[in-house]
């Protein structure tokens, strides 16, 4: 596998979280020799997460550090006014059974952030704007899927399905068929590219043709052949080498038969004109990670079984209630509101990205549309957009003894459990969502997810595994509320026959033992299509 991302090392959304899991789902469950390579951060100390030199075998230079010999070698990354080579070296690990390759990269070392400056950057360089992705977001994914390919290189291996996760990596499918030696060497290997997201602004995408011919190395045909508009397109290049899917079936469905392809920048309907059909395979997830029932490792209150025994999940909600009461020191976020000592009331929560995309303005409307006699408490975690920032903490300011609202601004991956096992509904009001992973998270922490029906989320079960809502508005989104008010005031044995579902329905559909099988399919349909070359 090939991506900016893994879980435990480094990580900014959803990505971490299926790299991490699908590979030891793959060793573990179908006994798979499996290979991670990301980049080595600069906020990551390798040796000090327990890395160690990956020495390369092939009499490459050698460089000595300390009393440690450091192997390196070269990595063409050419600009349109001349050649260049970069210097890359690597290191390995074993983590739960799965070989992880980090790239030592001057150009990855000085970065804080996985795709965007920090605050620290931009103390030291004021250009380099907190929260602005990386000038060179181009050059670092050419790099890392170069670097990977050359490792594997030198270490004399040849993989039978190299997996590309998103637009950082997906150029790989076509840089291992047209780059020099590359087709030979790679014949008998194929590749599988997943879109873990393809709205607009996550292709990964280049204006500057010149650039990307360069520094690719790709010839002009392929450049031209892998454009979308007037941008080369890592997954419309990808398509022509490599088996492709999305996070979802129904989110496959959407891209190529649907008007919400228009999100993409019409991605998907580019696809189907060129015959690639995007399969789905549906996200899974390790119930395990989010097992309540080992409180201290989650940093719950305490312990507590969705499908039996729920006093330790009031527990739960008592805690993070007197918390947000006022006067908690956070030391990773700052709040803006607060809750009220009531556990008996309603808790809805919110854990993700301040955007649009996340639905977080159709939320903040919703409240003013839920009716007047109506008492519920709302925790809000995340950051990101500034003025979607704005506007919920002009709510959780705003003390309304009917709907509290109290806004974590940050994120805290510990606070973000003690949110997931304290609240009774879990807001999702998503404009689009390619699969979602909160909502199962939320589910097995016996939080009933309200969704907005769209993409990976359909996979909730409107009234069985939580409520769903079909049009992205307000007001849809208010009444659904207002529904699941009503049942957690008059019908709890529904409530709870719901959240012991909802459990159920991961363990019976969504494990990755489950989701891997789906994988698994695709993997055999690289290996039958690398066959072509």
């Amino acid at each position: 596998m090939v991506s900016r991302e893994y879980d435990g090392l480094a990580g900014a959304g959803g990505v971490k979280d299926v790299c991490r899991q699908l590979a030891e789902a793959l060793v573990a469950e179908a006994g798979l020799e499996v290979t991670v390579v990301l980049p080595r951060y600069g906020f990551m100390d390798a040796v000090q997460s327990g890395f160690s030199p990956l020495p390369l075998t092939d009499g490459l230079h050698v460089d000595f550090c300390g009393d440690r010999a450091r192997q390196d070698c070269v990595v063409a990354m050419d600009y349109p006014d001349k050649e260049r080579r970069e210097t890359v070296s690597f290191w390995q690990q074993q983590r739960k059974g799965v070989r992880v390759i980090l790239v030592e990269s001057a150009r990855f070392a000085e970065k804080l952030g996985v795709y965007t400056y920090t605050a620290r950057e931009e103390e030291a360089e004021s250009w380099k704007k907190k929260g602005s992705g990386h000038y060179d977001y181009f050059a670092m994914n050419i790099l890392l899927q170069k670097a990977a390919l050359a490792v594997m290189v030198h270490l004399g291996e040849r993989p039978d399905v190299i997996h590309c996760h998103d637009g950082h990596a997906a150029t790989l499918a076509a840089l291992m068929r047209e780059l020099p030696g590359q087709r030979h060497y790679f014949s008998r290997s194929g590749t599988v590219v997943t879109i873990h997201n393809a709205g607009i602004g996550y292709h990964q995408e280049i204006a500057d043709i010149p650039f990307a011919r360069a520094v690719t190395g790709l010839p002009v045909s392929v450049i031209e052949d892998g454009m979308l508009g007037t941008r080369f397109d890592p997954f419309v290049v990808a398509s022509g080498y490599a088996v492709m899917n999305t996070v979802s079936e129904n989110y496959a469905r959407e891209l190529q038969e649907t008007g919400e392809d228009a999100r993409t920048g019409w991605l998907g309907h580019h696809l189907l004109k060129r015959g690639v059909r995007l399969a789905g395979v549906t996200n899974g997830i390790n119930p395990e990670d989010f097992n309540p029932e080992q409180a201290e490792r989650l940093g719950l209150a305490a312990p507590f079984n969705p499908r039996g025994d729920l006093t330790g999940k009031r527990r739960c909600k008592e805690d993070i209630l007197s918390a947000c009461n006022g006067g908690t020191r956070w030391q990773k976020v700052e709040q803006v509101g607060s809750l009220q000592l009531e556990p008996d009331l309603p808790l809805f929560t919110f854990i993700g990205r301040m955007s649009a995309q996340k639905g977080v303005d159709v939320l903040a409307k919703s409240l003013d549309l839920l009716p007047s006699e109506t008492r519920l408490q709302i925790l809000v975690l995340g950051s990101g957009d500034p003025k979607l920032e704005d506007a919920v903490a002009n709510l959780a300011v705003g003390v309304d003894e009917r709907c509290r609202v109290c806004y974590l601004r940050g994120y805290d991956p510990l606070l973000a459990n003690r949110i997931y096992a304290a609240g009774d509904f879990f807001l999702i009001p998503s404009l689009y969502e390619p699969c979602g992973l909160t909502d199962y998270i939320a589910q097995l922490m016996g939080n009933l997810p309200i969704v907005h029906l769209v993409g990976g989320l359909v996979k909730v079960e409107d009234g069985k595994t939580g409520f769903g809502y079909v049009e992205h508005s307000a007001g849809a989104l208010a009444s659904t509320m207002e529904r699941a008010i009503s049942i957690f005031a008059h019908d709890r044995k529904r409530i709870r026959s719901m959240q012991r579902a909802a459990v159920e329905r991961i363990y019976s559909h969504h494990t990755w033992k489950q989701a891997m099988a789906g994988y698994l399919d695709l993997y055999e349909q690289a290996r039958k299509m690398a066959c072509r070359y």
